[in-house]
């Protein structure tokens, strides 16, 4: 991978790219997610796909709204302040013009058989992309064969869905986690 930042027009690509998929991302920050990782992991190659699940697990715990997160944290891994700047500048343009205009016409919209209709339909596709995305991180994490992970991944499953804890105890105990084990490990490369 070639350092990004060298290329010609960067900041400009990494704004429109972010506008691009803000601009067309409908159902909320997870369905960012592939559309983030489908553009500086695929087709630009600007990152790996362990960085770029490295770089969703901080934009998912850290408050806020997670393409913004999303966006904060791949610009600046990728340019520092400055491509936070262009990637946070190009997230919110589009839902700040699209909520304007939704708030002005409110009226007409809310009563719409057809805008009512195209929503619902919209909200079966959002669900789909979302289980993507959980299969796309989970394989990852399967495919590495790290039982630890594992055991985390379906503990914190289990923990939200059957036994209903808090999903922000969940996102702090696996913060926890993490970094004790990563303690753990720079621990063991020291003693080697």
């Amino acid at each position: 991978m070639g350092e990004p930042t060298a290329e010609k027009d960067f900041y400009w690509k990494l704004f429109k790219s972010t506008f691009i998929i803000s601009a067309f991302t409908i159902g909320g920050g997870f369905v960012i997610i592939p559309l983030l990782k489908a553009k500086f992991v695929d087709e630009y190659k600007w990152m790996d796909d362990k960085e770029a699940l490295n770089l969703v697990a901080i934009a998912q715990s850290a408050p806020g709204a997670i393409a913004v997160n999303g966006a904060i944290v791949v610009g600046y891994k990728l340019a520092g302040i400055a491509g936070a700047l262009a990637a946070i500048i190009g997230t919110i343009i589009p839902p700040f013009v699209i909520l304007s205009v939704i708030f002005y016409f409110y009226a007409a919209f809310s009563s719409n058989y057809i805008v009512k209709t195209v929503l619902d339909g919209m909200q079966a596709g959002v669900g789909a992309v979302i289980a993507s995305v959980v299969y796309d991180m989970g394989s990852g994490i399967v495919a590495g064969k790290q039982k630890s992970s594992l055991a985390i991944m379906a503990a914190a499953f289990l923990a939200v869905c059957i036994f209903n804890v808090n999903v922000v105890y969940v996102v702090i105990f696996c913060i926890a986690l993490g970094v004790v084990r990563t303690l753990i490990q720079k621990r063991k490369e020291k003693k080697r």
